[in-house]
């Protein structure tokens, strides 16, 4: 007969002690169990742990790999995932806040969370743990619209705990074999969406887009100059690259980690629905090479952060080719439209790109972190940075070394990223993924028609959006009627911020602004959480309406 514990390690994510007993009955026969058997396997957990010596005054000392450490773990650990599966419930519970704000010095003063010399009890690392939650963003909440990675999957989730569990380096076959062999399909599978022959190319997943972006550029100039490898940058011209000036600070940032200066990124004009205008691109490029540059790197965007416009892809394309430059598209926000039918026309002509960003763990809401480089030329990236480390990369392994990916990563150490997203999409498949991406569009689209004529809103430009991003200004009755424009712009520059601190410290929702070129502080509201409804976008609207009818 099956222990008690055995079915409640099983299933006892739907028992909690802090949870009414009614609540635990009602998720237990929701998935056809029987209650008092799952409360019958609680109290065998909490009365092993009652039978430890000690109980949980123990320390880590007591657990594995100590000797007969084994059911200290596994009560301590279950435990922890109690503690995990209470939040993960809150966290989609409306009536809870997003945030329980306090300011750092707040923050720092009612824990203590300084580092001693003695190790703790277990009791203590379980509070630890309880408080850490207590304070953190609820970021899976329906109504958390902040960032561009929002959202929290169960499949997703279940598979970080395993990629946690498994504890492995992806830099070669012989200890990450599945892994790396679930990251080769992965890829082979994204370049195929791409719209690249046969999925034919190279990737490699990083620690997110700017690192993506910055493996983009390093590549380019290799592929142009590959003796900066060993010669550096004393080897070769002065080099130019090109971005839209609305485009992710990465790019300037990665030029600036590769030596290639700021300076020497040229930021291109954008239209006013932010896309990057092909004309200036064109005339940067001659007027670069006139001043002795060498352009060689234009980076395209598909969805910037603010708008989220996408660049003419097309266009972009046949400027790249003519002045023999390499072309890139950063679609960390945007490349996930390529999974739905009804969108990816907004990204023709990405597979004209030598490399491509493709962030997962944005709008097919891929637990954190999980970013893609797609390279189109298979071997660029082991030649640009490989090391031929013997003590790793052995040349006479007795298996195919082409699975022994590390040599063309920047990094030795690397984390297994490619499991949440290669679980999550065994779990929905790629329709599942289009019909969760073309909802949170749908949501976007609903919140423009709301506010797009309503009293009090100003779109900061005009059209439909292209992405989830919707900006815009919300003009308290105090300012909607100032003739003084200047005085009008000035107090308006206020107001977002204003309402932002209040949401935060009411809990109740939070939502990103910022201002743009010569454009004061408005809202930017971005979608990507498969848990919001057209009531949660009905509620923000209400929301900031209510914060800020007083300004």
């Amino acid at each position: 007969m099956t222990r008690p514990y055995a079915v409640y390690h099983k299933y006892g994510s739907f028992i909690d002690s802090s949870f009414p007993f009614f609540k635990c009955k009602i998720n237990c026969f929701k998935m056809g169990f029987n209650p008092d058997f799952f409360l019958a396997a609680r109290a065998w957990c909490q009365a092993a742990a009652q039978k430890l010596p000690g109980g949980f005054g123990s320390k880590l000392c007591d657990l594995l790999p100590a000797m007969d450490g084994d059911t200290k773990t596994m009560t301590f650990l279950q435990e922890v995932v109690d503690i995990l599966l209470a939040y993960i419930v809150e966290s989609f519970d409306r009536e809870t806040k997003v945030v329980d704000f306090h300011y750092p010095n707040e923050l720092l003063q009612m824990n203590n969370w300084e580092l001693q010399d003695e190790p703790a009890t277990l009791d203590d690392i379980l509070i630890s743990c309880r408080a850490t939650l207590k304070y953190a963003i609820k970021t899976a909440h329906p109504r958390y619209f902040n960032q561009l990675s929002t959202g929290l999957d169960m499949v997703g989730l279940a598979a970080d705990w395993l990629t946690s569990t498994a504890n492995t380096n992806m830099f070669t076959y012989e200890v990450a074999p599945v892994f790396v062999l679930l990251e080769y399909v992965t890829l082979k599978k994204m370049r195929e969406i791409i719209g690249w022959s046969d999925g034919r190319g190279d990737g490699i997943f990083s620690p997110g887009g700017a690192i993506s972006n910055m493996y983009a550029m390093l590549l380019a100039r290799f592929k142009m100059f590959p003796e900066v490898k060993e010669k550096g940058m004393s080897s070769v011209p002065r080099l130019a690259a090109f971005t839209s000036e609305h485009s992710h600070f990465s790019i300037k940032k990665g030029a600036a980690a590769l030596g290639i200066g700021t300076e020497s990124v040229i930021c291109i004009k954008a239209d006013e629905s932010g896309k990057l205008i092909p004309a200036d691109l064109e005339r940067r490029i001659l007027e670069a090479k006139q001043k002795g540059f060498v352009p060689f790197f234009v980076s395209a965007t598909a969805g910037t952060t603010v708008y989220g416009a996408f660049d003419p892809l097309i266009a972009i394309s046949d400027i790249c080719k003519k002045y023999n430059v390499w072309m890139h598209v950063d679609g960390a926000w945007g490349g996930s439209l390529l999974m739905s039918r009804r969108h990816r026309w907004k990204l023709d002509g990405v597979e004209r790109a030598n490399s491509v960003t493709w962030n997962p763990h944005k709008m097919m809401s891929v637990p954190l972190q999980c970013s893609a480089l797609l390279v189109r030329e298979e071997g660029l990236m082991q030649n640009c940075n490989q090391m031929h480390a013997c003590y790793l990369f052995q040349q006479d392994k007795h298996y195919d070394l082409s699975y022994d990916t590390g040599d063309k990563a920047l990094q030795c150490g690397r984390h297994v990223d490619i499991f949440k997203l290669w679980l999550m999409w065994r779990a929905k498949g790629t329709i599942g993924f289009e019909a969760q991406i073309d909802k949170c569009l749908e949501l976007s689209e609903y919140l423009y028609n709301k506010i797009k004529d309503r009293e009090g809103y100003e779109m900061v430009f005009d059209g439909k959006p292209q992405h989830t991003n919707v900006c815009f200004w919300y003009l308290p009755p105090g300012i909607r009627y100032m003739e003084d424009k200047e005085e009008r712009k000035k107090h308006l520059h206020k107001v977002a911020p204003v309402i932002k601190a209040r949401m935060m410290e009411y809990g109740t929702t939070m939502v990103s602004y910022q201002p743009q070129g010569d454009k004061v502080n408005f809202f930017r509201m971005v979608i990507s959480n498969p848990a919001a409804t057209f009531e949660d976008i009905d509620f923000l609207i209400e929301e900031i309406e209510r914060l800020g009818q007083d300004l």
